[in-house]
This record gives structure tokens, sequence and C-alpha cells, in this order.
């Protein structure tokens, strides 16, 4: 904890802002995110494919416009962005307090995923600005934070949750609401550097984006990054249909000390793991051990328990899992720093916002996409009986990342040379 408050205070205020704020917005969303689907089927008795179009829009709204936010963040301003979107998503959260009819429901739900469109791209641009060459060590404490909320959100909620799913609700809002406040009064502006080559309007919109389409080796590092977020996104699907099947109805207590697990791998292990690679590996290798190690994380639950028991067989199968989190969250802490870095090393610091947000989009099509092939393995290993299939292919995927940087690396693709931070505009309070 010392060494995080040293590193942490080495920054401008912005940033620590910034790095408390990663916190709250992830303290209030899994305030409430993790229940909201029980709220919706018992709560409110919505059919399943109710639940399933709610939470849908919320993933589409926030995925699919994250390319949108990241134009915005670098043509309006970052702050703006990151101020409308903590905004929005008080009144979205207020509004799923006082929601039950579908229509309303789904407005509530596009309003929030649109709100972290709008304020990720722009959070991740203004650190990496703001870091300038400490941009490394600025998202390795950035995801400490980051994580911390994740690791006391759902606790927090399933406090407030003996009193009432709308006390959730109005919590979470108070948080988006009181981050709105303090950033808008506490958080310097800070837009893009001026850049030449930008023009206004829709047709500067569209070549941006034709630009970032050009960017060959940005392309091809999307592409070989996407399988990391499928893998880590299998916290959510794939460890959860484990734990049914080995734990029956424990299986969500049990997948409470995997994801704490998970949290506490990420926040107790992240400075350490990044200060080893930046000693030891080249950021691309350091980004392809840690796709390694992803990939080897579902190794664990290769050799079983397949099937429900009791005493030791139910004790190896939580074993298994709680390791199968320990890696993901190690791998993923070990790349994180370097691949946000390499990001806008890639984009020659230009539409830096719009690169992330590309990214992102990038990513979330491709766990869109790769949910619905885990949950066909699934079905397919039940019919064949063949337990091993789904974390055989997980493995292999994370292994495939991992080659494919390799390959980046390799031909020159990554092979960028440190660039000056940009000249930067005017900050006001």
């Amino acid at each position: 904890m010392r060494r995080l408050r040293a590193q942490v205070r080495s920054f401008e205020p912005g940033i620590r802002l910034l790095m408390v704020n990663q916190f709250g917005i992830n303290l209030g969303f899994y305030m409430l995110m993790p229940y909201l689907a029980d709220h919706l089927a018992h709560g409110l008795g919505l059919a399943a494919w109710a639940v399933g179009l709610v939470l849908g829009v919320r993933n589409l709204s926030q995925q699919g416009m994250f390319w949108l936010g990241g134009t915005l963040a670098d043509r309006i301003g970052y702050k703006p962005m990151i101020l409308t979107g903590c905004a929005l998503r008080t009144g979205a959260f207020a509004l799923l307090a006082l929601a039950d009819t579908v229509p309303a429901l789904i407005i509530a739900s596009a309003a929030t995923g649109f709100a972290g469109a709008l304020f990720n791209p722009a959070v991740r641009a203004y650190l990496a600005q703001g870091a300038g060459e400490r941009r490394v060590e600025a998202f390795a404490a950035f995801n400490v934070f980051y994580q911390a909320g994740i690791l006391l959100g759902p606790l927090a909620g399933l406090a407030l949750l003996t009193l009432d799913f709308r006390v959730v609700c109005a919590a979470s809002a108070t948080v988006f609401g009181v981050l709105a406040v303090v950033q808008a009064r506490a958080l310097p502006a800070r837009r893009p550097a001026p850049d030449a080559e930008r023009t206004s309007g829709w047709r500067g919109i569209a070549t941006d984006w034709r630009t970032i389409l050009r960017n060959r080796p940005f392309v091809l590092f999307s592409a070989a990054m996407a399988g990391s977020y499928l893998l880590a996104f299998q916290a959510y699907l794939a460890l959860p249909l484990q734990a049914r099947t080995l734990l029956g109805d424990d299986g969500g207590t049990a997948m409470g000390v995997v994801f704490a697990v998970s949290a506490a791998v990420a926040v107790a292990g992240q400075l350490r793991l990044t200060d080893w690679a930046r000693k030891h590996l080249a950021p691309p290798k350091a980004i392809a051990l840690g796709l390694a190690v992803m990939g080897a994380a579902f190794l664990p639950l290769l050799p079983g328990p397949h099937h429900r028991g009791h005493g030791l067989t139910a004790v190896l199968g939580l074993g298994g899992l709680v390791a199968c989190a320990a890696l993901l969250a190690a791998g993923a802490a070990l790349l994180y720093p370097f691949e946000m870095d390499t990001l806008v090393r890639l984009s020659g610091q230009r539409l830096v916002a719009t690169y992330y947000g590309a990214y992102s989009t990038v990513a979330g099509v491709a766990v869109a996409l790769g949910n619905l092939a885990v949950g066909a393995l699934f079905d397919l290993a039940t019919r064949t009986h063949a337990p091993w299939l789904p974390w055989t292919v997980l493995s292999m995927l994370g292994l495939a990342c991992a080659a494919a940087l390799t390959g980046l690396r390799r031909t020159g693709h990554l092979h960028l040379a440190p660039t000056a931070a940009p000249a930067q505009a005017p900050t006001t309070a």
C-alpha cells in the first residue's frame, strides 16, 4: 500500500483524481450490475427473453458506441465527456430504481451503456496524455484502483440488497453523481494537442476513422488482442457455468469467492508484475507472456472434477476455479499497462481517444461473438461427454493470441520508437 501511495503521489493532481474516479466508477457499477438480472427476473417477474434483451441492450449500447465516445472526446475534449458520462449514468441508475416496464428498463439500460462509452475512452486518453512517457506506470496504478472497485462493489451491493434493490440503485446513482460534481470542480480541463491535419465536421470524423482503419499495425494488434478480452470474460460465463455444474446452488457463493480472489490478485500483484516486466521484458514480450498466462489459466480445470460432488470433490472443483481466476487476473495485470501504452504508440499520439474507442469496440464485438462460440462448446461438450473440450479450446486461444503477438513483434509491426509527449493544450481548473 505504501508503494502504491508513493507512485500515485508522483503524478499530477488530475491523474490522481482520475484513478480515484475509476475506483468510484467500478464501485458504483459493480454494486448494482451483478444483481440486476435477478431483480429483473424475480423482483419484476420479467420473462427470460426480456431479461436478456435489457442486459443485451446495455452491452450493445456501450461496446457499440465506444468508437463514437472516443471520437467525441478527441473533438470536444476529455473532461466534458467524462462529466457527461458520469451524469448520464447517475440518471440511468436512478431510472433503474423506478422503472418497472420493459420500455423504461431498456431506456435506462441503454443510457447506462452509452455513459460508459462516453467516459471510458476519454479517461484513458486523459491519463495517457497527462502521464507522458510514464504511461506504463500510470496505467499500472490505474488498474489497481480499477480492480479495487470490482472487489468492493459487489460486497457493498450485497449489503445494501438486504434493504431493497432500489436502495442499491440509489446508492450507485449517488456515487456517480458525486463523481460528476467532484470532477466538475477539481479535474483540470484537458484537450488533445492541436492537430493541423484534423478537419471539422462529419467529413473530418470520417477521415479520422479511415485513418484508423488504414493503420495496419493497429488493426493487427487489435485482432491479436481481441482474444484476451474473451478469455477475461469467462469469469462471468464459463466459470459460473462450471461452478453451477460442480456445486449446484452453492455455485453462486463459490463465484463470490472466485471474484474476490481474482480482484485481490490484481490489486496485490499489479505493481510488482509491472516492475518485474519492465526490468526483464520488452513491452511486446510482456504482452505475449500475459496472453500465454491467460491461456494457461484454464489448464487447472482440465483434470476435473467435471461433475457435482461433495467433500474432497467439491474442494477440488472450487480450487480449480480459484486457480483459473487467479491466473486470468495475473495474466491480464501483466499485459494491461503495456497494452494501453502500445495503443498510444500505434496511434502516433494522434486521435488517442478515438483509437481507444475503436479498440474497445473491436474487443466488445469479439466478446459478443466469442461467447456464442463458448456457449456452443459447452453444449457440444455435454452431448459428446467431453467436459475437457471448452477448457482446451480456451487454452489454445490464449496461446494463439500470444503467438500472434510474437509474430507482430518479429515482423516489426510493434517495434515503435519512443515518441515525445505532444505539446499540451493549456489546462484550467
